[in-house]
């Protein structure tokens, strides 16, 4: 077991602007070989040593590690009886029982941080087996996404501090020094520091021998050092560097340049004072004002296109859906301007011409507006209304002002221009029942090429008057919308190439084009097409099956949905994954939909059921139990058919033939040699390694129909998934190159939600999950009955199992503290691997 850690230790200089280093290091849960004691303290006993920690880097996620990023540390941990205690054994108050030591411990100093967290987080998930994130990274990996999207954002400024030097000589003067820097500004941000402090757990700041960091303070100084780092490592054009030259700008840029400059050297003390003042200007009063400031666009009508306007508004910070108008401010009376200044606060118009001047430097148009003493608002032509709308709106927003746009510009009320792709085929009626569906398997799908708006068809010609217009927005039909020509004009080669063809799509490749159809295509849904997505999204849709009088049970509502689903989504050629919670009843929601298939198609139809050993027997049982109409065999031990004429002639008569996983990869020929109806997985996530010899086995198989069980569809990254989908319905999710590279990296790297959305609308009608938490199953589910199983060791495991016992006994009465826990958890371990032997 080895936990990784992550501790910010500020170089130890006297330098007025540290920096500082993200150490990483190992905690094990074995003893280590170093036994050197220092001054500064001991050396940790289950930490992992530098001849090694290169090695784990390298070796159990991948990454090279120079030699000079390695180090040795002092770090003070919670520590009883002389030991360090475990990071697994939670240590919520400091009793007095336990102190504070210091510990010397090997680190790696991770370089660039943000990119070393992410990449780390995405490589230990594939390698849960070794390796575990201790909740101090886990903090930092969470802290580094939130950094990256303030930088992302441009949520900070050139910064100065100013330094007393204390003179030397005997002459009281005071002297002073510049230091240059870069200073985070996002309201945002401070409201998010406040939170991050309460979760940062305590080794993130235990990097001092001398007791520890405060929280707020190690956070910022972790903030301010990524962000002169990242500013470093940009490399800007010549051009925007002789732009800024001689300027603050590029004391700030330069990582060449010395971060202190004495006064005396400068003459100039004033250049502080007007950085602050600069600084004020820009930010503003924000936080002590009780208001938001709003610009709201207004759109012209068709009769004067170039007659749009912006608004000035106020909204109150403790009530935003409290907005007023500054047209309607300036005009109201003494006493409602005093009841409104309650609100908005007592010096609410000094705050509010701050605001705007502030608004005004990051959007030079708002100066138009401000040419009066009661602004409320300014003019904007097509053009700059298009502008503000892609750009300054943004900015504004990002500052922390409020931008209200029209309806149509928004992400819900936009209208795209686009090729759809519509069904050519007339309209069908879809059957409320399970037994009926207009779209099969064998059913294909004709569609062709359209033109079109918010689904609605455009003729060539306007689609060509479009392209041709000298305006970034038009009206069309009513609405604003934003033309893209290049775009439109390739839009408009593909229709004219494919526009004549008929595109032939099965159910599977139609769920696939819906996912994925983003800015170019759309699917133009029938009300078959739109009632079966419905169904296959939400089970409550589907009409209940009849519990069969041949079942010797009574199904739960929820259940009876379950092979609802089931019974749909096969009879739409597709294969689905039965992912609901344990306890909830998989296992019979499977015999059902197999035992119903029997009774309609009155023959024995081979189904091949790959289990975990451990569950095979259960299988069996649960069968024999409530269906005994269904055949089974076991193919499992040392007399199980392996002749394949036999074994092909012997599965014909069963209904269900049940084997283990290892038995898959073993018999992989014999299993090939019969034809199966359909392939069943029970805890599927066994084959979330596509590259292990049980998987490639598995999916050599060949079946009509495959389903998944598992309660964990997604264990610990998105390759699982992509897996069991591989088994499912081949190519879907496309090749694993394909995959890992367009959704596991972004998306587990760098929470890419864009593709997060791509990928839930492409798996979503193949998964069926219901939780125990859900309230439809809460109240459906019976008391809960608890009976005691009781399983015998046999004699050889007893033998086994005393003689651990009684050697773990000698041992632990000469051991304490964190090996002896060490040493009693190994030993669970063990006593475990007997009673499963």
């Amino acid at each position: 077991m080895n936990i990784l850690h992550g501790v910010w230790i500020p170089e130890g200089t006297t330098d007025f602007i540290q920096r500082g280093h993200l150490c990483l290091w190992v905690e094990t849960d074995s003893v280590s070989k170093s036994k050197k004691t220092t001054q500064k303290g001991n050396p940790h006993p289950y930490h992992l040593p530098e001849d090694k920690l290169s090695g784990f880097f390298k070796n159990d996620l991948g990454i090279s590690v120079m030699q000079n990023q390695l180090t040795t540390t002092t770090i003070t941990l919670p520590t009883q009886q002389g030991q360090p205690l475990s990071s697994l054994v939670e240590t919520t108050d400091l009793s007095e029982a336990i102190t504070l030591e210091p510990w010397h411990i090997a680190c790696y100093h991770l370089s660039p941080v943000i990119k070393g967290l992410l990449d780390i987080h995405l490589l230990a998930s594939q390698n849960t087996g070794e390796v575990i994130l201790g909740h101090d990274f886990l903090f930092w990996y969470h802290h580094a996404h939130v950094l990256r999207q303030i930088f992302s954002n441009d949520h900070y400024i050139p910064a100065i501090i100013l330094e007393e030097v204390i003179s030397t000589t005997k002459e009281k003067t005071k002297n002073f020094q510049l230091h240059y820097g870069w200073q985070i500004i996002s309201e945002q941000y401070e409201t998010y520091l406040q939170s991050a402090v309460e979760m940062m757990p305590f080794a993130c700041i235990a990097g001092s021998q001398n007791g520890c960091y405060d929280k707020m303070t190690t956070l910022r100084h972790f903030s301010e050092v990524l962000l002169r780092n990242v500013i470093y490592a940009t490399p800007f054009p010549q051009t925007a560097s002789n732009k800024w030259s001689n300027t603050l700008l590029a004391d700030c840029v330069s990582k060449l340049t010395k971060e202190i400059k004495t006064l005396k050297q400068l003459q100039e003390e004033a250049i502080y004072y007007q950085w602050v003042h600069w600084r004020k200007k820009l930010v503003g009063t924000v936080e002590e004002a009780g208001f938001h400031l709003c610009f709201q666009l207004k759109e012209a009508d068709s009769k004067n296109p170039n007659y749009w306007s912006i608004d000035f508004l106020v909204s109150a910070k403790n009530d935003p859906s409290f907005k007023v108008t500054l047209a309607d401010y300036w005009i109201m009376g003494a006493k409602a301007k005093q009841l409104l200044q309650k609100t908005f606060g007592n010096q609410f118009e000094k705050n509010l011409l701050i605001h705007l001047g502030t608004a005004a430097r990051m959007y030079p148009k708002i100066w138009d507006g401000l040419e009066t003493s009661e602004p409320t608002g300014m003019r904007l032509t097509l053009d700059e209304a298009f502008a503000f709308l892609k750009e300054s709106a943004w900015i504004l927003e990002s500052a922390g002002f409020k931008v209200i746009v029209p309806a149509w510009w928004t992400p819900q009320g936009r209208q795209r221009l686009k090729i759809q792709l519509r069904n050519k085929g007339p309209q069908r009626s879809v059957s409320g029942g399970v037994n009926k569906t207009a779209l099969t398997l064998s059913k294909i799908i004709e569609y062709d090429y359209v033109l079109a708006i918010n689904g609605d068809p455009l003729t060539e010609q306007e689609w060509q008057q479009l392209v041709n217009a000298k305006t970034p927005l038009v009206q069309l039909r009513g609405q604003w919308i934003e033309l893209e020509r290049d775009k439109m004009q390739k839009m408009l080669e593909f229709w004219e190439k494919q526009g004549q063809e008929t595109t032939q799509l099965t159910v599977q490749e139609l769920l696939k084009k819906i996912a994925e159809a983003q800015d170019t295509f759309e699917i133009s849904q029938d009300d078959a097409l739109a009632e079966m997505l419905t169904r296959l999204r939400d089970d409550a849709r589907l009409i209940p099956i009849e519990n069969p009088p041949q079942l010797r049970a009574t199904l739960r509502e929820y259940q009876k949905r379950g092979v609802s689903w089931l019974q749909y989504l096969e009879q739409l050629g597709l294969c689905g994954c039965l992912a609901d919670d344990m306890g909830l009843g998989k296992t019979m929601q499977v015999i059902t939909h197999l035992l119903i298939e029997k009774l309609q198609t009155q023959q024995v139809l081979p189904n091949l059921l790959i289990v975990p050993t451990s569950v095979m027997g259960n299988w069996q049982k649960e069968v024999e139990k409530f269906s005994p109409d269904l055949r089974v065999m076991i193919h499992h031990g040392g007399q199980r058919l392996q002749e394949a004429t036999a074994f092909k002639k012997a599965v014909t008569e069963y209904n269900i033939v049940i084997t283990s996983y290892t038995l898959a990869r073993k018999d992989e020929k014999l299993l090939k040699s019969a034809h199966w109806h359909r392939i069943v997985l029970d805890e599927a996530q066994n084959i979330k390694n596509p590259e292990t010899a049980q998987t490639k086995a598995i999916l050599k198989l060949t079946a009509e129909r495959r389903l998944a069980l598992t309660g964990t569809p997604v264990e610990n990254r998105l390759m699982d998934l992509w897996s069991i989908f591989n088994f499912l319905n081949p190519n879907y999710l496309g090749k694993r190159t394909h995959f890992r590279s367009h959704f596991e990296l972004p998306i587990q790297r760098t929470n890419d939600v864009a593709k997060a959305t791509v990928l839930k609308k492409l798996v979503e009608p193949f998964i069926l999950r219901r939780l125990k938490t859900d309230k439809r199953i809460i109240q459906d589910l019976p008391d809960k009955v608890e009976n005691k199983q009781y399983c015998n060791l046999t004699k050889e495991q007893a033998s086994l199992y005393q003689a651990v016992v009684k050697e773990v006994n000698s041992i632990i009465e000469s051991t304490e503290g964190i090996e002896r826990q060490g040493i009693i958890l190994s030993t669970l371990m063990r006593l475990k691997q007997i009673c499963n032997h």
